[in-house]
């Protein structure tokens, strides 16, 4: 019977501290050191949440630079259905789909030659909500963007290295570029806000 009461209260000890006072702490101390990670990083633009800086999104209108593929739910980027498609890569449909994506890709970026798209444009990410593309992939879309929104290419490419994520502690991973940043970042130089960045979701998803 000791070893029975014993045992009970170790059980409800480690439950309220493990399962009620830790994460209460966690979630405080979260809030008060990293209050936007915390929260989602969250990005407001215009008193209006436009979405997170961690989840990509779907820019199809030719001012704004494309995100990597997304094969989350049905018809991509969905947040609540993470993943990938789990396509081999010798499949035919994969093989398909980034045909193409190849295809659009070049179509769409005049004067771009198909050995000029990096990977990461036409494949799509494990998450399937990858917020970053590659800075070469940015940079193939420079002159595309620029021309439709009417700014020099120089001024394009000055925002993409501040929206430019540097590698971790200047030797682990990759830099990135943030698209959802990127986006708003054009939209405050030109002074657009009928198409938003976070409205100009549509086109075709990537599978």
């Amino acid at each position: 019977m000791k070893t029975f009461t014993t045992a009970l209260i170790a059980t409800a000890v480690l439950t309220v501290l493990t399962g009620i006072v830790y994460p209460i702490a966690v979630w405080g101390i979260a809030q008060v050191i990293f209050p936007s990670q915390a929260g989602g990083s969250i990005v407001v633009a215009g008193n209006k949440v436009v979405g997170s800086s961690l989840i990509g999104q779907n820019f199809s209108s030719p001012r704004y630079f494309q995100s990597r593929p997304s094969a989350a739910g049905d018809k991509g980027y969905a947040a609540d259905n993470s993943g990938g498609s789990n396509l081999g890569p010798t499949n035919k449909a994969l093989i398909d789909a980034v045909k193409l994506r190849l295809k659009n890709i070049v179509e769409s970026n005049p004067g771009t030659d198909a050995h000029q798209v990096p990977i990461d444009l036409v494949t799509a990410s494990g998450s399937g909500l990858d917020p970053e593309i590659s800075p070469a992939a940015a940079d193939l879309q420079i002159a595309r963007v620029a021309h439709a929104r009417g700014l020099s290419e120089d001024q394009v490419r000055q925002l993409i290295a501040e929206n430019t994520r540097p590698r971790s502690a200047g030797i682990f991973g990759e830099p990135g570029v943030n698209v959802l940043l990127l986006n708003l970042a054009l939209d405050r130089t030109t002074g657009s806000h009928g198409d938003r960045a976070a409205g100009s979701r549509g086109g075709t998803p990537g599978t």
